[in-house]
């Protein structure tokens, strides 16, 4: 009899054991896959309760290396389940591991933090070792009684602790036992694997952030780059994702069915950051031409300095009129005035148009760019003895610029740097669930129609991510209250401006509709536009039929 009581037992333990390890070898699967570190954590702890039998546990993560965060606490019979995926906030502080650069005695998991080695207590009321009272006085508030305690470091392979795992009160026919020697080999074991697991996530989450933070310098050196650009870089990507998150709970229309994970935000949140990247490339020169003639610097200067000869051949000339004329009538002399100040009051005129039409704020009609022409013929220079047009042929082409301030040639380089962002971000060797961020950063400056650049793409050739971003890219770009070139716009003038854009077919009218009517133009112009732009819109009038 006692023979088959020892087979039985034997084959009791035998069983256990090939559940525990087939318990571990999910576990570490589990573990391996998993992308979440609050689930993450949460798993361990769920893992370890289940192998032991514990009524509950609580694990912890380290924070700066010096104190213990709640990451998630579970107790089964008290029905508590906070922090990891509860949505249920922890109400208790941090631990501090060390006080007074000595191990903290007054907590369990910061001294088995500090020594790095498990903690065993069989039963807390009795165990004089170690200081327990916070146990106890929790007990007291509960109404829960603790008994059995196991706490074990969690190190990586570098020695590092990554946290530290407690559990309390195995169970065995529902009584509450201590923990057997083979219980905490286990739950050791548990904990090597934990570490490991933590450790490949926390390196994972140190490389993304690291990258985040990359593509987020970059922004920072653009916008910083050029006072033009304002905030531009990193205004982008945040209207980017309020229209994402618009888009993906909109329920009705063309645009129903589609939805974004949070990878597909995530890679769309990148591709916003880095969607004018290339603009790094661009000569600030170019960049940041605000005049028509500026260039290294701005020629208007030059012209008046030339103008100011042309004044003084003119009066040069009058005296000389003046000394020949000197023996005739009254007459002539006053004619010679007369037409002297004629002369000046024209230069003086045609420079005030010259430095008003410089700015590139109207348009340039064919009328006045005859008047530039008949400048440039009707006055000649001397300087160093040879005469001189008073506007060389490539001021007066930079003068009779149509719109702005760039020449065509400007236009293309600032134009360019599209096929540069995409030229730089397609060399990156992105991983999967970034792939698609080069198609979504280089399609903002393309239009529905296909008149748009770099490639010339219509609106079924882009993804909607694109199309998106297109959108955010204008609207930033109407609204923006920080470029020294211009005014700010009232919020009504810039989504009438947008109306017609679509009305044209630069921008998609699917997703402009969404964009009004979910209020996100509101919520980012609350954000970020000045009070006083901020007036009244009435979106009967901006959405089509």
């Amino acid at each position: 009899m006692t023979q088959v009581i020892s087979e039985n037992t034997k084959l009791t333990d035998e069983n256990e054991s090939q559940l525990a390890l087939e318990h571990l070898l999910k576990l570490a699967t589990d573990l391996a896959s998993e992308r979440c570190t609050e689930r993450l954590l949460e798993n361990i702890l769920l893992s370890a309760m289940a192998l032991t039998g514990c009524d509950g546990g609580t694990i912890y993560s380290v924070i700066e290396h010096e104190y213990l965060g709640f990451a998630t606490l579970i107790n089964k019979p008290l029905e508590l389940h906070l922090g990891g995926t509860s949505d249920k906030d922890i109400p208790y502080s941090p631990i501090p591991i060390f006080i007074n650069k000595k191990p903290n005695e007054k907590a369990l998991v910061a001294i088995s933090a500090a020594t790095r080695k498990p903690i065993c207590i069989d039963d807390v009321y009795s165990c004089a070792e170690y200081d327990l009272t916070a146990a106890r006085q929790m007990d007291e508030k509960t109404g829960y009684h603790t008994q059995s305690v196991l706490t074990i470091p969690l190190e990586n392979h570098e020695d590092e602790l990554n946290g530290v795992l407690q559990l309390i009160n195995p169970r065995v026919n529902d009584e509450v036992v201590p923990f057997t020697n083979q219980q905490v080999d286990l739950i050791c074991s548990i904990g090597a694997l934990a570490a490991v697991a933590l450790t490949n996530r926390q390196l994972i989450d140190n490389m993304e952030e690291l990258f985040q933070s990359f593509t987020r310098l970059i922004a920072k050196a653009i916008d910083e780059k050029s006072p033009y650009t304002g905030g531009h870089c990193r205004r982008v990507p945040i209207l980017t994702m309020m229209i994402a998150e618009a888009v993906h709970q909109y329920q009705t229309g063309p645009l129903k069915d589609f939805t974004m994970t949070d990878a597909d935000k995530h890679e769309l949140s990148v591709a916003g950051w880095l969607h004018d990247c290339g603009k790094i490339a661009i000569p600030e020169s170019v960049m940041d031409k605000s005049t028509k003639l500026e260039c290294i610097f701005d020629r208007i200067e030059l012209i008046k300095c030339k103008i100011e000869i042309a004044k003084r051949d003119v009066e040069i000339n009058l005296l000389k009129a003046k000394l020949a004329a000197s023996e005739s009538s009254a007459e002539i002399l006053n004619e010679l005035d007369t037409s002297y100040h004629r002369e000046m009051s024209y230069l003086d005129s045609e420079l005030a148009f010259l430095k008003e039409i410089n700015l590139g704020g109207e348009f340039m009609s064919d009328e006045l760019k005859k008047r530039v022409l008949d400048l440039a013929e009707r006055f000649r220079i001397n300087i160093d003895g040879e005469s001189q047009p008073l506007l060389t042929d490539n001021e007066v082409y930079n003068l009779n610029i149509t719109k702005g301030t760039l020449t065509q040639e400007e236009r293309n380089i600032i134009n360019k740097h599209m096929d540069i962002t995409i030229s730089m971000l397609e060399a990156l060797p992105f991983p999967k669930h970034l792939k698609r961020v080069p198609e979504f950063a280089g399609g903002h400056h393309e239009k529905m129609d296909g008149t748009g650049y770099p490639k010339g793409l219509t609106r079924e050739q882009m993804s909607v991510p694109a199309r998106m971003m297109a959108i955010a890219d204008i609207f930033e770009a109407l609204t923006a209250a920080d470029r020294p070139y211009k005014d700010a716009k009232p919020l009504s003038e810039c989504l009438s401006i947008m109306s017609k854009m679509t009305e044209h077919k630069h921008l998609d009218p699917d997703l402009f509709e969404i964009f009004l009517k979910s209020g996100v133009y509101m919520n980012y112009a609350q954000q970020f536009l000045k009070p006083e732009q901020i007036d009244d819109v009435e979106l009967s009038k901006l959405i089509a039929n």
